[in-house]
């Protein structure tokens, strides 16, 4: 009996599980992320336009996706690999932004008279909100920054006059 439990207990060691994870582990994440994305994104498409709402999937997909993932999170927790994988996607999503915003900037200027309406709207809108949530930050912080250590008072400088040294 102990012979069989020590056959079990060796079959589990850590360089037996080391050989059944994949020579690339980080790609197989980022396949497997993209897989739960597109899945999440068709099976809310297929709904929606049984429903007869198709131009809705996506942000139905979208909903689906962040109250699964919330309840995943509070329920089991996020697995590592499935946020490592999420990280790289997100770090590199921005390239997909170039083509749009290339187009959007050469209908911009387009707008003619307009244009310099159209930058201060921009300004503002972003600015603005900005500027409140540094001032709601700022506020936060100073009022939770109470656990910090506060610096002890400086020893007075040796070339500096002490009451002792001032008598002969």
């Amino acid at each position: 009996m102990s012979a069989t439990k020590t056959r079990l207990d060796n079959s589990t060691t850590p360089q037996t599980a080391a050989r059944f994870e994949p020579a690339n582990s980080l790609t197989l994440a980022i396949m497997v992320t993209l897989a739960i994305v597109v899945s999440v994104r068709e099976t809310a498409l297929i709904v929606c336009s049984a429903l007869g709402y198709a131009s809705a999937a996506n942000i139905v997909g979208m909903m689906t996706l962040l109250i699964a993932l919330l309840i995943c999170r509070f329920t089991i927790g996020l697995p590592h690999w499935l946020t490592q994988a999420s990280n790289v996607l997100l770090l590199e999503s921005g390239f997909a932004f170039l083509p749009v915003s290339a187009g959007a900037g050469l209908l911009v200027f387009g707008l003619g008279d307009e244009l310099w309406g159209f930058i201060i709207t921009i300004l503002i809108s972003t600015m603005l909100p900005l500027w409140g949530i540094a001032k709601l930050a700022n506020l936060w912080l100073s009022t939770h920054d109470r656990t910090t250590v506060k610096p002890k008072p400086s020893k007075p400088s040796k070339l500096s006059k002490s009451p002792k040294s001032s008598s002969l």
